[in-house]
């Protein structure tokens, strides 16, 4: 299991980021549970763990680009809107299947939009843990 003590800093939703292992994480849970995960893929039970992976939702609106006379573009057109991102804690592979998985104290109403995004974008369920 790996160790969960190491600097500490306290969020608005009153958990606090750990340190392990030169890894920072926004929750001990967080931490746990990746410890948790690394054994799973040390046994073989999961494979291609990986961390904070970004789905886009809903992609960046921009003005339109102004292209060149003899093609590419001159000028990128100026960003009207950002881009709209899901940040998964985990994605890993499981019996040939990709889990994406978050850890959850506390469910945010942007979460739970998201995650409903994601089903309807992605056609991913997100594990909770």
């Amino acid at each position: 299991m790996a160790d969960t003590r190491g600097s500490v800093m306290q969020s608005k939703y009153h958990s606090r980021k750990v340190t392990t292992n030169g890894v920072t994480f926004d929750s001990a849970k967080e931490a746990k549970r990746y410890g948790e995960l690394l054994l799973l893929e040390k046994a073989g039970a999961i494979s291609d763990l990986r961390r904070q992976v970004e789905f886009v939702l809903i992609p960046a609106q921009r003005e339109p680009d102004i292209p060149g006379k003899h093609g590419g573009i001159v000028k990128r057109g100026k960003t009207i809107e950002r881009k709209v991102s899901y940040i998964a804690d985990f994605t890993y592979t499981e019996n040939g299947k990709q889990i994406v998985e978050d850890v959850k104290g506390f469910r945010t109403p942007e979460y739970k939009i998201k995650k409903k995004m994601m089903l309807y974008f992605h056609g991913i369920r997100i594990r909770e843990v």
